[in-house]
């Protein structure tokens, strides 16, 4: 196998611009994610049908079809009725950030939900509010549980944030498929942006193992 560093150098400025794409978009769409995973799984576990069935629709949809399919969705239907026009960075965060909330709400669900509930009724029959029994008592002993599943659904965003190269959305594989389209090569980009992503997902993981044991 013949590899031409010499490719790579010529794109690295576009592949810089790409990478930093990839981390801001996956980081947004973490972010994004959490908070509206957090309202997604509270609004699973109410005892309210209004606030309950549409989550469970919301959870059942994002995590029944492919993301490759809500890429397109969002950006060809979501964001040009939302805005009046087609943007591909925020099309792509939009939909990243949408099927992760999917995710997330459920391990929000099954974290809260591994507490024993002994601890909640000691809590209510000190004085506690439901409020303040999830806030001081079953969040901060759940959150701890959730990190190692947290910590794969972070990964795993990192990684399909590539599929956003399908809407034109300049990051790693934006470039990847541009260097292969003008020299007419596979191995350079494709393996240049495979250890790019490696690099990505491994620092990712070596910073949830550090947050991991701090908790």
């Amino acid at each position: 196998m013949d590899f031409r560093f010499d490719i790579v150098w010529d794109y690295a400025p576009l592949l810089a611009r790409g990478l930093l794409l990839t981390v801001s978009v996956s980081a947004a769409s973490i972010v994004i994610g959490l908070i509206l995973g957090l309202v997604v799984g509270f609004g699973k576990m109410s005892r309210r049908p209004y606030w309950s069935w549409p989550m469970n629709g919301y959870i059942h949809f994002f995590r029944g079809t492919p993301l490759y399919v809500q890429i397109l969705i969002v950006h060809f239907g979501l964001v040009p009725l939302v805005l009046g026009r087609s943007d591909a960075v925020i099309a792509a965060v939009t939909a990243l950030s949408l099927n992760s909330a999917a995710y997330t709400a459920e391990i929000y669900r099954a974290g809260i939900q591994s507490i024993d509930r002994g601890q909640r009724e000691a809590a209510i029959s000190l004085g506690l509010t439901s409020w303040q029994t999830m806030r001081y008592i079953v969040l901060p002993q759940a959150v701890k549980r959730m990190v190692p599943a947290f910590g794969n659904e972070f990964i795993v965003l990192v990684k399909d944030s590539s599929l956003v190269a399908l809407i034109a959305a300049p990051e790693i594989m934006y470039w990847s498929n541009a260097m292969r389209g003008q020299y007419m090569r596979v191995w350079e980009p494709y393996l240049t942006a495979a250890l790019l992503y490696l690099v990505l997902t491994y620092a990712l993981n070596k910073l949830l193992v550090y947050v991991e044991r701090r908790l």
